[in-house]
């Protein structure tokens, strides 16, 4: 009977209904269970354990005498600490807890019911990766996903519009919010990697905060001069899109150290087609010594034409989404240069993916109005792929990066019944990359 006491009080059982996260759930846990009463009323009636005093007046305690009693003793199932946690919570959370219609999959919205979920998983030495988002989930996002179920036992997918990122002119009220079909492409791929044996895990949660929850302190603001708690990554973060976005890493870099923290994941998961965030991601991690694996996927493609998916390319519409692969042709004809006929220097690769945009943009010009589609380049770029600055000259030991970005601007005379794309087809920024391997990771 000690030793079924000792594991009914053990240390794992009592740190966990003394977790500190919730105190009204606590309360809740202590009503004794039919078998913890049970176990308590035996261990009185059959245990006396007590000090009395001997002729030389000496404290001497006596050993515990189990008494003759017939009693019979409800079975005790032994559970390790996270077990004991894990089942505790989900007792507590009862018919309230939220899950995603029709699957497992919980939805979380507060930093201590995600802290909550994730501290048995920890103990049990299971692990966690998680994928940021902003929504308007696509087939991008969904192949993180994947990837990092076949890596990790739980699989976190965050769900959060952050308005540090965005300029004071950007898109933030515009941007698609899109959690019905977001929920929908969740539930759908969680049943795919269920029927899958080969993954290691499935979706777990989905962690959809407000900015209140992000920001308690209250949000800072989006001008570049704004105060509050901020993490800068420099100079990686003022080159290129820093150039033209100069709040746009700063944002990025604070909601991921946030998100970091709250999730405490194992790994990350980031897609290659946004490379100066994934080489800001990377500084990150290294310069704060966090204990996260940063996991770079490929670029989903359209299987046509090769544009980047992105969120962003809702707003096209029609007409703009068939010139939108302009910045995408020209990386690939400097890609070409740079591959098949062996240059180095940046005047030729670089001038190759110039003449591409050039010819495009004089395609244009002579259309009419209703025909036309006008867009402006911002940046092509040969950088370093460590650091992002701009090289002269490509050291094949090492590879670089090409990049771009255009804006492609609203179509200029709508046709009856045109389809402009979401919100009526705003300006769009569009940016791409390819990476330049070295030359060793080619040949394996």
């Amino acid at each position: 009977m000690a030793v079924r006491l000792n594991a009914l009080f053990s240390p794992p059982f009592l740190s966990c209904l003394f977790s500190p996260s919730n105190p009204a759930a606590f309360a809740t846990s202590m009503r004794p269970t039919p078998t913890t009463a049970a176990l308590i009323r035996h261990a009185l009636k059959t245990t006396v354990s007590t000090t009395l005093p001997t002729a030389s007046s000496r404290a001497v305690p006596l050993v515990s005498r189990p008494l003759q009693s017939r009693t019979t003793v409800p079975r005790v199932q032994t559970r390790t600490m996270a077990s004991s946690c894990s089942s505790t919570f989900s007792s507590r959370s009862g018919g309230g807890l939220e899950k995603l219609p029709s699957s497992p999959i919980r939805v979380l919205r507060t930093i201590p019911s995600l802290r909550l979920w994730r501290r048995p998983h920890l103990l049990d030495h299971r692990s966690v990766a998680l994928v940021p988002t902003m929504g308007a989930l696509h087939s991008g996002h969904l192949s993180l996903i994947r990837q990092a179920a076949k890596e990790n036992h739980h699989v976190v997918v965050s769900i959060y519009v952050n308005p540090a990122q965005f300029g004071i002119a950007e898109d933030l009220d515009s941007y698609p919010k899109t959690w019905d079909s977001d929920v929908a492409a969740l539930v759908k791929l969680d049943r795919e990697l269920a029927d899958d044996g080969e993954n290691l895990g499935r979706i777990s949660a989905v962690f959809a905060p407000t900015t209140q929850e992000m920001y308690p302190g209250g949000f800072p603001g989006q001008e570049v001069d704004s105060k509050g708690s901020f993490v800068t990554i420099t100079p990686v973060g003022e080159l290129l899109e820093g150039k033209t976005r100069p709040t746009f890493f700063r944002g990025v870099a604070t909601v991921c150290m946030k998100l970091f923290n709250i999730v405490q994941p194992e790994k990350v998961y980031f897609g290659q087609k946004d490379v100066q965030q994934t080489v800001i991601i990377k500084r990150l991690v290294q310069d704060f010594a966090m204990p996260i694996e940063v996991v770079i996927g490929k670029t989903e493609r359209d299987p046509v034409d090769g544009l980047a998916l992105s969120s962003r390319n809702v707003y096209l519409g029609e007409r703009r989404r068939k010139r939108a692969t302009v910045l995408y042709d020209a990386l690939k004809a400097a890609e070409e240069v740079y591959l098949i006929k062996g240059a180095r220097r940046r005047e030729v690769i670089l001038g190759v993916a110039n003449m591409v945009v050039q010819d495009v943009l004089r395609e244009e010009e002579v259309k009419e109005p209703d025909e036309r589609v006008r867009f402006e380049v911002d940046y092509l770029s040969l950088a370093d792929p460590d650091t992002m600055e701009e090289i002269g000259v490509v050291d094949p030991a090492r590879g670089g990066i090409l990049s771009g970005a255009i804006k492609m601007l609203p179509v200029e005379r709508p046709k009856n019944g045109e389809d402009l794309g979401h919100s009526r087809g705003p300006a769009v920024r569009l940016i791409d990359n390819i990476i330049l391997e070295p030359e060793l990771v080619k040949k394996e």
